[in-house]
């Protein structure tokens, strides 16, 4: 029995908590050194803790940096993307695990083949693209990019999710005389909850932390994204790390609350989330 629980201690909960230090520390240290002021943080001597709190970095950066501008346009951009997501993809995951048709599984693959393409080889013919249609500096050049991106994947996802309810269940409630589009709503729209969870998380978070598209696509101040914003703070001869570590907490707590609310649905939705045939 000892000899059981020291092989568990030492090959399973101590590479755990040091792979959580490694993770967590640099987190926490973001933490104390947007509360700190700005002389302790340059200073020489290191404190794990602020010898005195405070929130003026916080206010900084949101009223003389213009983070509120960045929060407000990155949170547009990902909502309107993990909408339009969720739309079609629940559209086309239905399709592709309910209907048998011609070339099903060839058009399965060429969304599985998307996720080989690097986002970087497409960004000069993206960029071209929306020049030529005016839309450079525009917010919506990163939502057609994003949703372009993220389509394939979550249509992929949301065939699975569709495939694991099953068929009967529609069949039953069309035979109690509702319309597959009643059948659709009434019926697998609750079931497919961890699904549509599952499939916003990802959506939301590639959207959400992008840099190289809205850095390229984006030049007006006024629609810089959040980690654009970041990007700009970090001078050449002058950082403000107090301001910048200030602006990092700013940037996680959107998904950290995001995963507070919906960790239920998610743990079940990618369970159940395998891609059958």
């Amino acid at each position: 029995m000892a000899t059981r629980l020291l092989n568990r201690t030492l090959f399973l909960y101590l590479p755990l908590w040091a792979c959580t230090l490694f993770i967590a520390f640099p987190l926490y240290w973001t933490l104390i050194t947007a509360f700190k002021t700005e002389a302790e943080v340059v200073s020489r001597d290191i404190s794990y803790f602020p010898a005195q709190l405070t929130v003026d970095n916080f206010v900084t950066v949101w009223k003389s940096v213009g983070f509120s501008v960045y929060f407000r346009n990155s949170m547009l951009v990902s909502v309107i993307t993990v909408l339009i997501c969720l739309v079609f993809s629940t559209m086309v995951g239905y399709a592709l695990s309910r209907f048998r048709f011609r070339g099903r599984k060839a058009f399965l693959l060429l969304l599985l083949g998307t996720q080989f393409i690097p986002g970087a080889m497409l960004l000069i013919p993206l960029f071209m693209i929306f020049k030529s249609l005016g839309l450079t500096g525009q917010l919506s050049s990163l939502i057609i990019t994003y949703v372009t991106f993220n389509l394939p994947f979550s249509s992929i996802l949301m065939s699975g999710f569709v495939s694991n309810i099953p068929q009967q269940l529609e069949e039953a409630a069309m035979v109690d005389g509702c319309s597959r589009l009643s059948a659709i709503v009434h019926v697998i729209f609750p079931l497919l909850v961890p699904g549509i969870v599952a499939t916003s998380v990802f959506a939301f978070i590639d959207a959400w932390n992008d840099f190289l598209f809205a850095l390229m696509f984006i030049s007006k101040n006024a629609n810089f994204t959040i980690p654009v914003g970041l990007s700009y703070m970090i001078g050449e001869f002058n950082i403000a790390y107090g301001a910048l570590a200030a602006g990092s907490v700013i940037a996680l707590l959107p998904t950290v609350i995001f995963f507070g609310f919906i960790q239920k649905y998610l743990v079940s939705g990618i369970m159940s989330g395998s891609v059958k045939g």
